[in-house]
């Protein structure tokens, strides 16, 4: 390429030369112009050559080094391919799941998944209740009429630790007090068995054991304020599979009870049930048989019960404190549960063993209960584990757009603490309920009851039957 510059140079030249003499004569000066140009542009020509050989230069050394980089690449390539598969042995992270509030998980260890799992949750409730009881004016009591309370106030804690156990720790700091609730621990390594070990519910009835998160009336059935049922401290197992359910245990006291004189007392105490689906829907048949050995020596005891509400201390019957060496009761339980209705009903006798040739009362109570949503595709849960209706969960919930659930309910109440000399009184009641359950964890509750009280420990003037009404509102949530 060079030599063909330089001799098409050359030629332009030569042309130049030959016209030369043509012209010497006139010209002389715009030839010396024309050959100092030319000079410039070879020059020129020149330093661009030499520009262009550089560049190639340059090239060839880019190239060289990509073929080297490719090289080493496929160098590298080869050597990862022949490396065995990376072993995983990090943990995957912790995990934040929602159950009605906030579920912190640990990993499962791959090497044991049976074991469990770590996990953290609180928990809690509030329930604000107002309620007015209307009696004759003759009783006098400042503590009917119109009042309104925190009924309950819990918050606490719950999860799981490795080796399949649990926890649940809670108290109720309603009313400016703090009372253990729910303080245990339990394991759950045996197939279709729970063992707990704390303060919880010692299987005393179907309502008992429903939470009070669920029922479809303010209060429970008036026997089981009346017999005592409450929290103690114990030890308890379950078995649940398919249709039975049996529950067992061995308790002393609740534990704000544990530092009195009588903190020696303990119980035994069992429930069975069966849990057949029949007639479209969850049926329960059960029942329950408990003793409960007061102390030492003997003590005192006490059957009374609130008409209907809690926001009252009034006790229309009352056994007022009896001598007592022992305990024992049993109960029958019988719902169905199927798409909008449910029945549920339930008996207690309560036997106080008396000391000294004291003749032994018996007493009675129990509820008979029917309810009807009046929203369309809404049913009242069952749950099986625990052998009681569960948490009402509305097909059309208010977030989603809808209604929510709405549930109308009827329920006759009774019960009777006159026997062997022991007259206490006797209260029947009819109620019924409307219940709004806009979404799963909140609910609005409106229900009215009318009494009857007869051989009451409270006199009208001078009369001991009489009729009273009790009208209750509650608001209520929970995560």
């Amino acid at each position: 390429m060079k030599f063909a510059t330089r001799a098409s140079i050359t030629a332009l030249a030569c042309a130049a030369g030959w016209a030369i003499p043509a012209q010497a004569a006139t010209a002389s000066p715009d030839l010396a112009a024309l050959q100092t140009q030319l000079q410039q542009m070879q020059a020129q020509m020149q330093s661009q050559m030499d520009a262009m050989q550089a560049m190639q230069a340059q090239i060839a050394t880019l190239q060289g080094q990509l073929s080297e980089a490719r090289a080493k690449t496929d160098a590298t390539a080869t050597a990862v391919a022949a490396l065995p598969p990376p072993s995983v042995t990090g943990k995957p992270p912790v995990s934040i799941a929602w159950d009605g509030g906030p579920r912190i998980e640990a990993p499962v260890d791959p090497k044991n998944p049976k074991a469990g799992k770590w996990s953290f949750k609180p928990r809690g409730r509030l329930q604000i209740d107002t309620a007015s009881v209307s009696a004759p004016s003759s009783i006098g009591s400042k503590s009917l009429g119109l009042a309104s309370e925190f009924r309950r106030a819990y918050l606490g804690v719950e999860g799981t630790i490795p080796g399949n156990f649990g926890y649940r720790i809670e108290a109720d700091i309603a009313n400016s007090t703090i009372d253990p609730t729910d303080v245990y621990m339990n394991y759950t390594g045996i197939k279709n068995v729970v063992i707990t070990l704390g303060q919880h519910k010692p299987f005393e009835s179907m309502e008992d054991t429903e939470s009070d998160l669920f029922t479809s009336f303010m209060e429970r059935g008036s026997f089981n304020t009346a017999f005592g049922f409450e929290r103690r401290l114990g030890l308890s197992a379950q078995y649940q599979k398919g249709m039975i359910l049996a529950q067992v245990g061995v308790f002393t006291d609740n534990v704000t009870d544990l530092n009195t004189d009588s903190d020696n007392s303990y119980s035994i105490d069992g429930r069975f049930a069966l849990q057949p689906r029949l007639l479209g829907g969850q049926m329960h048949i059960g029942g329950s048989a408990h003793y409960h050995d007061l102390n030492e020596g003997y003590a005192t005891v006490r059957y009374r019960a609130r008409p209907f509400t809690h926001t009252t201390d009034v006790r229309f019957v009352d056994t007022k404190a009896i001598s007592a060496l022992s305990e024992t009761n049993y109960g029958l339980e019988l719902a169905w549960t199927g798409g909008p209705l449910h029945f549920t009903a339930e008996s207690q006798w309560m036997e106080v063993n008396r000391p000294g040739g004291i003749a032994d009362p018996t007493f009675n109570g129990g509820y008979a209960e029917a309810g009807l949503f009046l929203t369309k595709g809404d049913t009242l849960p069952y749950r099986m584990n625990e052998g009681a209706p569960g948490r009402i969960k509305p097909k059309n919930p208010v977030e989603k757009g809808g209604l929510g659930a709405v549930q109308a309910n009827l329920r006759y109440d009774w019960l009777d603490l006159n026997d062997a000399g022991v007259v206490g009184g006797r209260q029947q009641l009819v109620g019924a309920s409307l219940l709004w359950v806009p979404t799963d964890y909140v609910r609005f509750l409106l229900d009215y009851g009318h009494l009857w009280v007869n051989d009451a420990a409270v006199l009208a003037g001078t009369d001991r039957s009489y009729n009273a009404d009790v009208v209750g509102m509650r608001a209520q949530f929970d995560f």
